[in-house]
């Protein structure tokens, strides 16, 4: 079974080919594939190794932890798969709530509103502005 690495805080300008090297100056078997931003085509600063044995794994995580790339340290760690029954992933499996195009919660948010902001007061203090209210509401002289 191949191990995981999450490899972050790459330059956006990364060379992959350098980097590749970089990697497999460390031990064999290893395998990069860099994130690339959909519009942009420049690297949105992390990528996946994926590493044969686990010994090179662990090796390369305690050499290239920290150490310096074009101006950059390093962040070499174990990457967590995310669980594809969890319904979160957009691949994952289908959610139960009737939209079978969607995974996304139905959500109703609100962007903008034209109706006049009420303000709660503060449960901190609503004891208080009751007795206040009382008082004012009770008070004989004309305010």
């Amino acid at each position: 079974m191949s191990v995981r690495l999450y490899i972050g805080n790459l330059p956006q300008n990364v060379n992959v080919k350098e980097l590749e090297a970089l990697l497999l100056s460390v031990g064999d078997g290893i395998k990069f594939k860099a994130v690339f931003d959909r519009e942009t085509k420049a690297c949105r600063g992390f990528g996946f190794a994926s590493i044969k044995d686990e010994k090179v794994a662990n090796e390369l995580i305690e050499k290239l932890n920290g150490h310096e790339f074009k101006g950059n340290k390093l962040r070499v760690e174990r990457s967590e798969r995310k669980d594809s029954s969890s319904g979160n992933s957009r691949r994952g499996a289908s959610s139960n709530n009737g939209n079978k195009g969607s995974n996304r919660k139905d959500v109703k948010k609100v962007v903008h509103s034209d109706a006049p902001i009420k303000e709660a007061p503060d449960p901190r203090w609503a004891g208080e502005l009751s007795k206040l209210k009382d008082l004012l509401a009770n008070q004989k002289t004309p305010v």
